[in-house]
């Protein structure tokens, strides 16, 4: 089940960070360290295989990006409230 344009925007506003570009979920993470930001990637992986939904993953030195093809919308959201919670423990 998809969101209307207005609920999908909404649940947008609630996910710290999270932008969306055309039909992705997009948001840039910083770490502080290199070694921070794989461990990140670590479990994001770990999240993603728990979802059976994988994100595309660019590592930039202390920059994470990850982008959700927004297809399957509402697992999108539960997904991204999760890696923000893996980012606040890996900051």
């Amino acid at each position: 089940m998809q969101f209307t344009e207005e609920e999908l925007q909404e649940e947008v506003g609630k996910l710290e960070g999270w932008r969306l570009e055309k039909d992705h979920l997009v948001r840039k993470y910083m770490f502080n360290e290199y070694m921070k930001g794989i461990a990140f990637v670590d479990e994001v992986a770990a999240i993603s295989e728990a979802f059976d939904h994988h994100p595309h993953i660019t590592i930039d030195y202390k920059t994470v990006i990850l982008r959700l093809a927004a297809d399957a919308q509402k697992l999108d959201i539960r997904q991204a409230h999760q890696f923000n919670e893996a980012f606040e423990k890996n900051r």
